[in-house]
């Protein structure tokens, strides 16, 4: 076993890697959400309507699949750049990613096939993604002293967050322009990251060199595979129901990666090299920092769609915009959200240097479960700068959380396992992003099951439509009308358009029908009655995530990562070496 020597911080060396990893979060985070934004220029460029009976799925995978693949593959990575070099893997990401991104921009199919061609690449780039996501924090908290850790993650992480958020404006910008500028974004900085990250970026890390964990790495990626699939297919109807959780399918789904998820729980207790040291759970700090962690990307990954579904299905129709810009607006609109993250991040990141991160990040977390208590008693058409106020409050308290968590997180563990306890943290936020769209839609689309149907079907009568069609497009599953609302199409001209029923009815029932206004006082009673309790498990999970984070007890370094610190800072005493 080889151990690459653990060398002192260098002060100039840390900002590099602080820049470069920085610039490589945004852009890998900013992908996940640049595409959302995006596709309707997107499918209309491979000419395929994602709304059609049969294109639901290619719709989700356009969506979800990026994260999936990360929720994946970040703990493996992770446990190879502690094996063959945290910097080597991570540069690999960058290439990846780049080659992926412009692979991206040249589909040469169009339908179905142009659909899978793109849904095939970002696989391959939510790879380079997990290279780069999984190594980043690993190697900031080699070059970083421990003093300094948690300005640095913080300043990393916010970017990654705040490039989530800023994507859904660039995603409006660029796919007017064409939608293969969303892809050709990532090229430049892609091509300029990765050379100057082989020539700059070194390993500082403790390197230990093993075997790999096949076993484990099968068993883990199948079983978290498995789950996170049957979620997504999940919110999908099934049958005669409005979602699929009682599909064989789902439920084998669900079922069979538990199963394997316990595998890998087992193997990875009897093997000499595991993939993973499940022992870091018994550091209080580690465990209980990503419990805190998943509840908040629950929380906070769902909070997205809602919002925009909110924005673009009733707000902003309601103040004057068309369906097809609703897209691009919405993002402008959920710029506080960004700006909070921004501004409190790396704040949060320099005081917990000082102060500890406990107190911090429960803060954090008691004005994140705040600002979804304030939503909740927002009207449906609200004033926008309480919405502004609110969102971001929910990104400042977000952003509280974020850093403080991360530094405590990673200061907590041995040296040489930081890449794999990385790619661990990284696994449970971007695995509860991924829950979290599955939880969420599934509590909106039962609460609109309960009351959409008839109000619905009633206004389409009224509005001279027949009866038997509008009770047949009132019992059709929500879902279609929630991601008819995501991609800026009037969901009412979309659900009238088969069979030429809009251009029957006169012409005054056809204005109001496709009008601005009629689909979001219809939807409005029934999507706010889904909000209440979405908002409301939001904030019952912010409170989960605050109680974690003060079980992380006082400030802890790992013992064996005391050595490679400079002498201590003032500020409150640092536990060394305790664990639950």
């Amino acid at each position: 076993m080889a151990s690459q020597q653990v060398t002192a911080p260098d002060d100039r060396y840390k900002w590099v890697a602080l820049a470069n990893t920085t610039a490589a979060m945004f852009m890998a985070t900013l992908d996940g959400s640049i595409v959302i934004i995006a596709l309707p220029a997107i499918f209309r460029g491979i000419h395929l309507d994602p709304l059609a009976p049969g294109n639901i799925s290619y719709l989700l995978w356009m969506i979800m699949g990026y994260r999936l693949v990360q929720a994946v593959l970040v703990v493996a990575v992770g446990r190879l750049g502690d094996m063959f070099g945290r910097v080597r893997i991570y540069n690999a990401g960058f290439v990846v990613f780049t080659v992926a991104s412009i692979l991206l921009s040249f589909d040469p199919f169009d339908g179905g096939r142009g659909a899978l061609w793109l849904i095939g690449w970002r696989v391959l780039q939510a790879i380079g993604g997990s290279m780069l996501m999984a190594n980043s924090a690993a190697i900031l908290t080699d070059a970083f002293p421990a003093d300094q850790r948690g300005f640095a993650l913080g300043t990393n992480q916010i970017a990654g967050m705040a490039g989530m958020f800023v994507g859904l404006v660039a995603g409006g910008l660029l796919a007017a322009l064409d939608w293969r500028a969303v892809f050709w974004v990532n090229v430049p900085v892609g091509i300029y990251g990765t050379v100057w990250a082989y020539l700059r970026l070194r390993d500082n890390g403790e390197r230990h060199r093993g075997r790999i964990d096949w076993w484990g790495n099968i068993t883990f990626a199948v079983g978290l595979s498995a789950v996170l699939v049957a979620v997504t297919y999940g919110i999908q109807p099934y049958g005669g129901h409005t979602m699929g959780w009682t599909s064989p399918w789902v439920v084998s789904g669900l079922a069979g990666g538990i199963a394997l998820l316990v595998a890998f729980g087992i193997i990875e207790t009897r093997i000499a090299e595991p993939m993973f040291q499940l022992s870091l759970f018994r550091i209080r700090a580690f465990a209980a920092g990503n419990l805190a962690g998943l509840a908040t990307s629950i929380a906070r990954g769902g909070l997205q769609f809602m919002l925009i579904i909110w924005l673009q299905g009733i707000w902003l129709p309601l103040h004057g915009y068309n369906y097809s810009d609703t897209p691009l607006w919405a993002g402008i609109f959920l710029l506080p959200l960004t700006a909070g993250f921004l501004v409190s991040g790396p704040v949060s990141g320099f005081l917990s240097d000082r102060f500890g991160s406990r107190g911090i990040a429960t803060v954090g977390m008691g004005v994140f479960g705040g600002s979804f208590i304030g939503l909740m008693l927002l009207p449906v058409s609200f004033p926008y700068w309480v919405f502004a106020l609110l969102i971001a409050a929910n990104g400042i308290g977000s952003g509280m959380f974020a850093s403080p968590n991360s530094s405590s997180i990673m200061g907590s563990v041995p040296a040489r396992q930081r890449g794999v306890a990385s790619g661990m943290r990284s696994t449970f936020q971007n695995s509860g992003t991924a829950l979290s769209i599955g939880v969420f839609f599934s509590l909106m689309i039962a609460g609109l099951a309960s009351r959409l149907p008839a109000t619905l079907t009633a206004g389409l009568r009224q509005q001279g439509v027949p009866s038997a069609i509008a009770h047949q497009i009132g019992t059709l599953p929500p879902v279609s009308s929630l991601f008819a609302a995501v991609l800026g199409v009037n969901p009412v001209q979309h659900l009238l358009a088969p069979g030429g029923v809009l251009s029957s009815l006169s012409a005054a029932h056809q204005r109001v029908l496709t009008g601005r206004e009629f689909f979001p006082d219809l939807i409005s009673a029934p999507f706010h009655q889904g909000l209440m309790v979405v908002f409301a498990v939001a904030a019952g999970l912010a409170v989960l995530a605050g109680f974690a984070s003060l079980l992380r007890g006082g400030r802890y370094v790992h013992p064996e990562a005391v050595a490679e610190s400079p002498a201590p800072q003032p500020g409150p005493p640092v536990r060394k070496g305790t664990s639950t």
